[in-house]
């Protein structure tokens, strides 16, 4: 299978190239990446010389189509997306052009080319937010998003679906819980506390810290997209979670504990405008293919506290870490 990866230098696409390419060595990886503050080639070093690097834009549909002529393409996964919140609140225009505008410039050229699969991979931010004690967000829950970055997420999401259904094309979607993991972007909340905490630094931490999230190891998200890649059916919504939700203050307090630095490096600051409470999935739909997540949070913590203390001696990612 030859399959473009958009996004594949970032977070979540370094590593679902990475272990791709070291269970099918002999599917030929096309990674197209822009390469911003969130992506990094050097994610990708292991593999480099096994797949073809193209720095561009997925909103350059002409681009984006010619690489799936001349590499005939059969499938595109895309991880491209802005996605901090905090820089949607300031900024909402960039989040507007990858995630709308890059998600219908995929359409265009699945409308051309309709022997391509697009498998986008969204957000359980979509949904908006959950008060305790509210069932998990299904598949027909309502969308709701609260933040800029979660309305240009759930505009893309309804393009694909529009154009399944006008124009046919091949396409499933995934929404996730929260990731981490080696190679998350520094701004992230729990790259905050790492990169704070390493340097005996106040941690800020919003209000109380009393928001909940379910957190997923990044290495259990890409196996999951595997599955849907492969065996997942077109038209359909797939809602990955690892029933694992905390406190923001216990996920910041366990991950102190695994750097062994004291909870008293936390600093309560202002809360951010429209602060979603918590986000819950039910991932029905994902166990259905026989995924389950394989990685504890507490496992998942020492894992990405060792890949920064071996960034920090300049070692790279093995290839498949996780």
């Amino acid at each position: 299978m030859n399959v473009l990866v958009t996004g594949g230098a970032g977070f979540i696409g370094s590593h679902f190239v990475l272990r791709h390419k070291e269970r099918f060595p002999d599917d030929f990886l096309v990674v197209l990446d822009k390469l911003t503050y969130a992506g990094k080639k050097e994610y990708l070093q292991p593999v480099l010389d096994r797949i073809r690097f193209i720095h561009g834009d997925i909103t350059n549909t002409l681009l984006v189509a010619d690489l799936a002529k001349q590499y005939a393409i059969d499938a595109m996964v895309n991880f491209a997306a802005e996605t901090h919140v905090d820089r949607s609140i300031q900024n909402a225009v960039p989040f507007i052009h990858t995630n709308i505008l890059g998600v219908q410039s995929l359409i265009e050229v699945c409308k051309k080319s309709p022997h391509i699969l697009l498998l986008n991979i969204s957000t359980d931010e979509v949904y908006g937010d959950l008060k305790d004690g509210d069932p998990p967000c299904t598949v027909d829950t309502v969308l709701r998003p609260s933040s800029p970055y979660a309305a240009t997420k759930a505009a893309g999401d309804l393009l694909l679906l529009s154009a399944i259904r006008t124009f046919g094309i091949h396409a499933r979607i995934t929404r996730c819980t929260n990731n981490y993991g080696p190679h998350q972007a520094d701004e992230k909340f729990l790259p905050t506390v790492i990169r704070h905490a390493m340097k005996d630094e106040r941690i800020p931490v919003y209000r109380e810290g009393k928001n909940k999230r379910d957190w997923l190891y990044v290495s259990d998200h890409t196996d999951a997209i595997e599955l849907v890649l492969t065996k997942g059916k077109d038209g359909q919504i797939y809602l990955i979670a690892a029933d694992a939700e905390l406190q923001n203050i216990d996920a910041a307090k366990q991950l102190l504990s695994v750097l062994g630095k004291p909870h008293s490096l936390i600093e309560f600051v202002e809360d951010r405008p429209g602060h979603d409470w918590r986000y819950a999935l039910d991932a029905s739909s994902i166990l259905a293919l026989d995924w389950k997540p394989k990685i504890s949070f507490e496992d998942g913590l020492r894992r990405t506290v060792e890949w920064y203390r071996r960034a920090g001696r300049r070692s790279p990612l093995p290839a498949g870490e996780g």
